[in-house]
């Protein structure tokens, strides 16, 4: 038995394949279950007990290189591309599934979309402001009252640093860097603390809007609101503007339109008065231009501010605003059709 070992064992070290096929051949031959190898360990269980010790060293030795040498010979086949099983072209493709655009964003292009047709661009500024930008500038005084009616996240005081609580600090800053005339309008995440529920949030995104130039006004802004809502919610859409009181714009007005759901008929959502609020506006303070080295004796303003998320809820008829917060997949499915 010592003889065919050692025969094999000169056998083995002279194999060589012209083929990944004859490669696997070579392995069927000696190392499957009815392979040379494996017929010798089958024999090995008959041989006496004294000779056990000195033939299954050797034995185990052939296993070894036998399995090296094909493996050796296997494995130059695979770095050439040799030998591998090619791919069945007829077979159907893995499938991706596709995401989509939050239902946030897809409002938030729309609402760009539509000011970019009447000239406006797009603006950003810092989420982290100071006291200037987010107040003092925009006609909030330290003893102001009107501090009181948005609750801020201060991070520090002495100067005050603080998370922005509306995009109209990026108003501001447009201001002070660029000369009129100026149209803008400025998309962005904003912070106030509030307690979370399904109508308020601590988080939220505004959109803002702003025109400074000469002899702008009322009707300006009415017109430009007016076919806002009519491109976003339907060419039936109709506005009404309600006297209101906003620190850095003056006169003020909320802005409702024509309920989308009943038509202005009267529903549980517009609590049926037919009309549901979307956004604040009016005329640029003089204040506010002054303190931005704007001549107010030249220049005149609007300026309109919106939450994304109430205009979302509005459009999709969405009732708790924590969804959008929660990253649910089946929620956010729903909206695969709408993304653009």
């Amino acid at each position: 038995m010592l003889d065919r070992i050692n025969q094999l064992v000169e056998e083995i070290k002279s194999l060589a394949a012209s083929s990944a096929e004859e490669a696997e051949n070579l392995r069927i031959k000696y190392l499957s279950k009815k392979g040379l190898v494996s017929q010798l360990f089958d024999e090995f269980k008959t041989i006496p007990n004294e000779q056990k010790r000195e033939v299954g060293k050797v034995l185990n030795v052939l296993k070894t290189q036998a399995l090296d040498k094909i493996n050796e010979i296997k494995e130059g086949f695979a770095s050439n591309g040799q030998g591998e099983v090619g791919a069945d072209l007829s077979l159907p493709g893995t499938s991706f599934e596709l995401g989509s655009r939050h239902p946030l964003s897809i409002v938030k292009n729309e609402i760009v979309e539509i000011f970019s047709r009447l000239g406006f661009n797009v603006a950003d500024g810092p989420e982290i402001e100071d006291d200037h930008h987010v107040f003092e500038a925009l006609n909030f005084p330290p003893e102001h009252p009107a501090r009181d009616m948005q609750d801020t996240f201060f991070i520090a005081t002495n100067p005050d640093v603080l998370l922005r609580t509306h995009t109209s600090s990026v108003q501001v800053r447009v201001m002070e860097k660029q000369a009129p005339p100026i149209r803008a309008i400025f998309p962005g995440r904003v912070f106030r603390n509030e307690a979370i529920s399904a109508r308020a949030h601590c988080i939220f995104h505004q959109v803002e809007g702003l025109y400074i130039d000469k002899n702008v006004s009322f009707a300006d802004l009415k017109q430009t609101l007016l076919y806002f809502s009519k491109e976003l919610f339907g060419a039936d859409t109709k506005i009404r503007l309600r006297p209101s009181y906003f620190p850095f714009t003056e006169p003020s007005a909320e802005m409702d339109i024509s309920c989308t759901l009943c038509g202005g008929k009267g529903c549980n959502v517009c609590k049926y008065t037919g009309w549901v609020e979307i956004l604040g506006c009016g005329m640029v303070d003089p204040a506010v231009l002054e303190a931005s080295n704007i001549d107010s004796n030249e220049y005149t303003g609007f300026a309109f501010g919106m939450g994304i998320e109430r205009i979302t809820m509005l459009k999709y008829q969405i009732k708790d605003i924590r969804l959008f917060f929660e990253n649910d997949k089946r929620f956010l499915d729903q909206f695969k059709s709408a993304g653009k």
